[in-house]
C-alpha cells in the first residue's frame, strides 16, 4: 500500500549518498564488445540465405502487384543486417575483431550451454535460414503446380 509522507519526513527517511568516484586507472567508458564472436563468412552466408529467399518468392510470384511487397521485405533485410553490420565497424581502441574463419575452425565458440565446434555452430547459425529458403522454395513450387 501506499501512504502520503510529509517532506518532513521523507527528510527524516532519506539516506543521500555521494555517487562513487571513478577510480584513476579504469576507462570512463567501458566499451561492450561488438563483434558477434562469428566470422563474417557465416555473416554473409546467412544475407546470402535470405537474399535467395526474396528472389525465389519474388521470381515465383513475379506480378506487379508484388513489387511493394517484395521491396518492403528487401529493405527490411538490409536494415535487419545493414544495422548490426554498421554496428560492428566502429570499433574503438582495444575492440577485438571478428573471428577468422581458421580460428573459429580451430577453436569453435563458447556459448550458453558450453563451448561448440566450428561445424555445430555453423548449423546452429544457418538452420533457420537454410529453412525459410527451403519454405520459399517449397511454396513457390506449390504455387507453380497448382497453376
Amino acid at each position: 500500500m501506499t501512504r502520503k509522507l510529509s517532506s518532513a519526513q521523507i527528510a527524516d527517511l532519506a539516506r543521500l549518498v555521494p555517487p562513487p568516484t571513478p577510480a584513476l586507472d579504469v576507462p570512463a567508458v567501458a566499451h561492450p564488445p561488438r563483434s558477434f564472436e562469428l566470422p563474417t563468412r557465416l555473416y554473409g552466408l546467412t544475407i546470402a540465405a535470405y537474399a535467395a529467399f526474396l528472389a525465389v518468392t519474388a521470381i515465383g510470384f513475379a506480378s506487379p502487384g508484388m513489387i511493394v511487397p517484395i521491396a518492403i521485405c528487401v529493405v527490411y533485410v538490409a536494415m535487419a543486417f545493414g544495422t548490426p553490420a554498421l554496428w560492428t565497424r566502429i570499433r574503438p581502441e582495444g575492440a577485438t575483431p571478428p573471428l577468422d574463419w581458421a580460428r573459429f575452425r580451430h577453436a569453435g565458440i563458447e556459448t550458453a550451454t558450453g563451448r561448440i565446434g566450428a561445424g555445430e555452430a555453423t548449423v546452429q547459425v544457418l538452420i533457420l535460414p537454410a529453412l525459410i529458403l527451403a519454405w520459399g522454395i517449397a511454396i513457390v513450387a506449390l504455387y507453380a503446380a497448382l497453376t
